[in-house]
This record gives structure tokens, sequence and C-alpha cells, in this order.
């Protein structure tokens, strides 16, 4: 198993630790020009993030591959997974 993967989250390349899940990574790839480890927008436009880390609270949904509403917190990272968060405006 190597030792990092490389997905992208929003349209950038990131990095992360071989094990990591989808939300961790999303936190990792934070920066000044996102929205610093926000998931998603409500209906409202309200950011969400993960919460409860175990996938009951569904804060953390994501689109992977095209596939709407996956956990990040419950999804691990593979190379090449195409995440977007729809928290960038």
């Amino acid at each position: 198993m190597p030792d990092s993967i490389t997905l992208t989250i929003d349209g950038r390349s990131t990095t992360v630790a071989a094990g990591s899940t989808l939300a961790a990574a999303i936190a990792v790839a934070a920066d000044a020009r996102s929205a610093g480890g926000v998931t998603r927008r409500s209906v409202g436009g309200q950011l969400r993030a993960p919460l409860c880390g175990m996938g009951v609270c569904q804060e953390c949904r994501v689109t992977v591959n095209s596939r709407a509403h996956v956990l990040s917190c419950q999804t691990l990272c593979a190379p090449g997974m195409d995440v977007q968060t729809g928290a960038v405006a």
C-alpha cells in the first residue's frame, strides 16, 4: 500500500496519507481560498462540515466521481478520486 494518495478536491490536486478519510483530506486541503474543511452548503446556503464523525449527522456529504451524498467521514480516500464539496462558491 502506498504511503500517500493523490486525489482531486474541488478541482485542486491534494495528497494525503494512505488510510485517510475524505473528511480528513478535505480538512488538509483547506487554505485561505477554501471554506476551511466545509463539505457542503445547506439548501439555505449555510456552510456545513463534519460533526459526528460516524455518519449519523450526514453533514459531511460530498459528491465523489459523480456519485452524490457520499459520507466523507466514512469513506477512505482512493487514488484519482474526484471530490466535489459544493462549498466553493
